[in-house]
Formats: C-alpha cells, sequence, structure tokens
C-alpha cells in the first residue's frame, strides 16, 4: 500500500506541474495539455480504487491513519478535476468569443430592402397573431364566464327546487326512503356542478397554456 500511495502522490505532484504548464501554454497547445492532464487523473482514480480495498486490510491500528491519507488524495484529486473542467470551459468561452469576434469584424454591413421588408412582414404576421390570440381568448373567457353563471343560476334553481320538495314531502308524509333518495340525487347533481366547473378551467388554462 504504501508504495501505490507515494505513486499516486507523484502522480498529483505531476498534475500540478502540468497546470503551471497550461497556465503559460498558448491556444493552440492547451488542448494537449488538458488531455495530458486527464490522462493522469484517470490513472490516479484507479490508484485510488485500489487504495480504498488496501485500507480495509490493514490492521486496525493503522487503518485510521491509511484512511485520512487515501481521503487526502482523493481531495486532492478532486480538486484537479474541478479546476481543469473549469480550464476547459474557459477556453471554450474565450474560443467561441473570438469566433464572434471574427465573424462580426469580417462582417459586411450593406443595405438590403429586401430583407428589411422580410423583417417587417415578419414582426406584422406575429403582431396580427397575437392579436388573433387574444381576441380568441377574450371570447373563450367570455363563454366561460356565461357558463359559470349559468352553472350558478341552476344551482339556485337546484336549491329552490329542493326545498319545494323537502315541502312538499313534508305535506305529503313521505317515506324516509324516498328523502333520502332526494338528497342523494341533490349531492349528486352538486358534483355534476363542480365538476363541470372543473372542466370548464381546465380547458381555460390548457387554452391559455398553448395558445398564447
Amino acid at each position: 500500500m504504501e508504495n501505490l500511495y507515494h505513486k499516486t502522490h507523484a502522480l498529483l505532484e505531476e498534475v500540478h506541474r502540468y497546470f503551471v504548464r497550461l497556465e503559460r501554454s498558448t491556444p493552440e497547445k492547451a488542448p494537449v495539455i488538458e488531455n495530458d492532464i486527464q490522462n493522469v487523473l484517470d490513472c490516479i482514480n484507479d490508484n485510488l480504487s485500489k487504495l480504498d480495498m488496501l485500507v480495509n486490510k490493514e490492521v486496525p491500528t493503522r487503518r485510521v491513519a491509511a484512511r485520512v491519507q487515501v481521503d487526502q488524495l482523493k481531495y486532492d484529486c478532486r480538486h484537479y478535476q474541478t479546476s481543469l473542467q473549469n480550464a476547459v470551459h474557459r477556453r471554450l468561452v474565450r474560443e467561441q468569443e473570438n469566433r464572434e469576434r471574427e465573424e462580426l469584424l469580417s462582417k459586411k454591413f450593406t443595405t438590403n430592402e429586401q430583407n428589411t421588408t422580410i423583417m417587417i412582414d415578419h414582426a406584422l404576421q406575429h403582431h396580427q397573431s397575437l392579436n388573433n390570440a387574444h381576441r380568441g381568448m377574450d371570447e373563450l373567457i367570455g363563454s366561460g364566464s356565461s357558463i359559470l353563471t349559468n352553472l350558478r343560476e341552476q344551482r339556485v334553481t337546484l336549491k329552490g327546487t329542493h326545498k319545494k320538495i323537502l315541502d312538499i314531502a313534508n305535506t305529503l308524509g313521505l317515506s324516509n326512503t324516498v328523502m333520502r333518495l332526494i338528497e342523494k340525487r341533490t349531492y349528486q347533481d352538486k358534483y355534476v356542478l363542480f365538476g363541470g366547473m372543473l372542466i370548464t378551467c381546465v380547458v381555460m388554462f390548457l387554452v391559455v397554456k398553448y395558445l398564447t
């Protein structure tokens, strides 16, 4: 285990030297050095996997100290891996910025009446589509409001009918069974009312989401 530990530690020092070279390298050589760093880090990860198994085989008196050493190697390896990812990201961003700057500098700006007309037509079509969508939403909201109003009126009517039925039932002395059936139907009508309101709200939400 000691030999593998020292070998892995030496590889981490080699990674540090690679990073020093990477900071001083030109943009053309940077990808090659980054690839070398990744290869060394892969080798370090393989060694760390072996060290994990070897730590469990150590005697109890040395196992804790060995685990601390291996954990420190893991921390250093993760730190270098993160640094490599950040370096690659920065290089890619710089390359993208350089390409965009070159494209902008090499682009020739000329008056183009056709392109201007196309852009204006596209904007007008987009504006007209938005107006049509808003008009359709207004109509849908108006229809939904009418439906909700009708449902509320039906609810009031059902309440009045229910009250009249109860009065008539009390007058005629209907049985308890008939009364329970009437109340059950009233509850069912209530569920139908709320179900219709819920379906209307869902339809309005879907229309708003997909048409605007």
